[in-house]
């Protein structure tokens, strides 16, 4: 039997060995990180892998998003929505089994596992966080879920989680502040670290407009390696028409849903080459206009998520963000793959243990705030 309880504190303990579950707003599989911490430092880093969605539950989990924007009780399953629960459950259970067989790693040597959930959509209050309960019960494992509800609950908008985690790696980096870590996956995402300063929030469309309008018009889930953008001209009046949306002048913290501006694509995109469309949707999520509302100008962005791998995103960011040094993740040193896994592991030690996961800078909450519910196998 397993009992939800509230995490609890346990200072001053050593590293212990966590996995991370994460599956974003591009919703395309699961990803999945093995890190020791303390929840303070990350004193190493393990094993990775990924398990990809299938094509049905693809097509489910966008059934759920739809079905999850007439939501008004976040505890409520109905239709879809609990479809899409049950087999996002199984597919996380499965995701860690295959995980732990692969790589040798007993489950008993795992103190905790977190269990991000699947991002249907980006309304906490209302979201499909998923039931860490049954994933306990299943791997034998304490399970942390539901990060976002403490803080929504005290008034903050339950995102982004991560900037903790990336002010810990920014720590283990020669670099001089301030630095800024731009996470562009289905949602963009800025962390502003400057000694231990944090400022966060989403800074706008990332992949998954992009990865919609390619899905619709080719029938591909992404633009790989940016080709299609890279042969397009960007209509940089449609650009501009996006950036007079109040969003964009709004200080941090903010945040976005992924189909936050999609009604845009299609009305303005459907005479658009897909190489246009593609080029178009690009410069959008590369667009920095979070840049004047940060204290300083950051010397450094380190650029992760899928949108580190896009050879035209990356180009168009380093246009736009110059004179300052641009790099991707994986020149940091990091597993652009895995990061937000990692993250999720890093927030799972530090919910157990007490310590803030988010800050009024980060999320708008009205003091630092741990969160987390941990179910025990």
């Amino acid at each position: 039997m397993v009992a939800d309880v509230p995490a609890q504190s346990s200072p001053q303990s050593p590293p212990v060995l966590a996995i991370g579950l994460m599956s974003g707003t591009s919703q395309d599989g699961i990803d999945v990180a093995l890190i020791e911490t303390d929840g303070e430092a990350v004193t190493r880093f393990g094993q990775t892998a990924y398990r990809p969605y299938s094509k049905d539950e693809r097509a489910l989990l966008r059934s759920a998003a739809a079905a999850a924007t007439n939501l008004t009780d976040r505890t409520a399953r109905p239709g879809v929505i609990a479809e899409a629960e049950q087999r996002l459950n199984a597919a996380h259970a499965e995701a860690v089994e295959t995980f732990l067989a692969a790589n040798g790693v007993a489950a008993d040597a795992v103190t905790v596992i977190g269990f991000h959930g699947q991002t249907v959509l980006q309304r906490p209050e209302r979201g499909l966080t998923g039931d860490g309960s049954l994933l306990a019960a299943r791997l034998g494992v304490p399970v942390v879920y539901d990060f976002r509800a403490a803080d929504v609950a005290a008034g903050g908008q339950g995102a982004p989680l991560a900037p903790v985690f990336h002010r810990a790696l920014v720590r283990r980096l020669d670099v001089a502040p301030p630095v800024a870590v731009l996470n562009i996956g289905g949602v963009a995402n800025v962390t502003f670290i400057d000694g231990e300063d944090l400022i966060a929030c989403d800074t706008g469309p990332g992949n998954a407009l992009l990865d919609d309008f390619l899905r619709l018009r080719t029938g591909k889930l992404l633009d790989t390696d940016g080709r299609a953008a890279a042969a397009g001209v960007v209509d940089e009046t449609a650009v501009a028409r996006v950036l007079a949306h109040p969003f964009f002048g709004k200080p941090p913290p903010k945040s976005l849903d992924r189909n936050d501006f999609r009604g845009w694509v299609g009305a303005a995109l459907d005479d658009r080459s897909v190489e246009d469309g593609a080029a178009t949707l690009t410069a959008l999520a590369a667009v920095a206009r979070i840049l004047p509302l940060l204290p300083r100008a950051p010397k450094t962005w380190i650029v992760a998520g899928g949108g580190a791998r896009n050879p035209t995103l990356m180009r168009m960011l380093r246009e736009r963000l110059a004179p300052a040094r641009v790099e991707t993740g994986h020149e940091a040193g990091w597993s652009i793959d895995s990061l937000e896994a990692q993250a999720v592991a890093y927030l799972a030690v530090r919910s157990i243990r007490g310590l803030p996961l988010t800050l009024p800078a980060t999320t708008g909450a009205p003091r630092p705030l741990t969160g987390g519910v941990l179910a025990r196998p």
